[in-house]
C-alpha cells in the first residue's frame, strides 16, 4: 500500500474521532460545564470533517499523485491536533493557557482547504482521447 502511514495516520484519527465523540455524549454530559462541552463536541466535529477529507485526498493521491496533497495532509493533519486537541484539553482538563493554539489550529486547517484548491487549480487534466479525436475530425 503506498503511503501506508498516512492511511495508518487518518485510520487513528477517525478511531480518537468516534472515542471522543461518545465520550463526550456518555462520558461528560453533567460533569462539565455546558460551554465546555460545546467546545469538546466543536473539537470532535473538526475532526471528523478533516479526517474524512484526508481520506479523500488520500484516494485522490493514489488516482493522481501531485505535489500539493502532501503538505493539505500535513496542513489538516497538524490543524487537527492542535485545534482539536487544544479544545480537547481545555474541556477536559480546563487548561485555558491553550488559547491561543486553538485558533493556531483553526488557521492551519483553513491553509490545508486553501492549499486544496491550489493544487486542484494546478492540475493538468488528463487527455480525454476521445475529444481530441472528435476535434480533429477523427471517430
Amino acid at each position: 500500500m503506498r503511503h501506508r502511514s498516512a492511511w495508518v495516520a487518518a485510520a487513528l484519527s477517525g478511531l480518537v474521532m468516534v472515542m471522543a465523540g461518545a465520550f463526550g455524549a456518555h462520558g461528560l454530559e453533567g460533569r462539565i460545564s455546558a460551554s465546555l462541552l460545546e467546545a469538546f463536541e466543536t473539537g470532535v466535529r473538526y475532526q471528523a470533517w478533516h479526517t474524512l477529507a484526508i481520506l479523500g485526498v488520500l484516494i485522490w493521491r493514489q488516482q493522481m499523485p501531485l505535489k500539493g496533497q502532501s503538505l493539505v495532509l500535513g496542513l489538516w493533519g497538524a490543524g487537527i491536533v492542535l485545534f482539536s486537541g487544544s479544545l480537547y484539553l481545555l474541556a477536559l482538563a480546563g487548561t485555558r493557557g491553550l488559547g491561543m493554539i486553538t485558533p493556531l489550529g483553526g488557521l492551519l486547517l483553513m491553509a490545508g482547504w486553501l492549499m486544496l484548491a491550489i493544487t486542484a487549480w494546478r492540475a493538468k487534466a488528463p487527455t480525454d482521447r476521445a475529444s481530441q479525436s472528435s476535434r480533429s475530425g477523427r471517430a
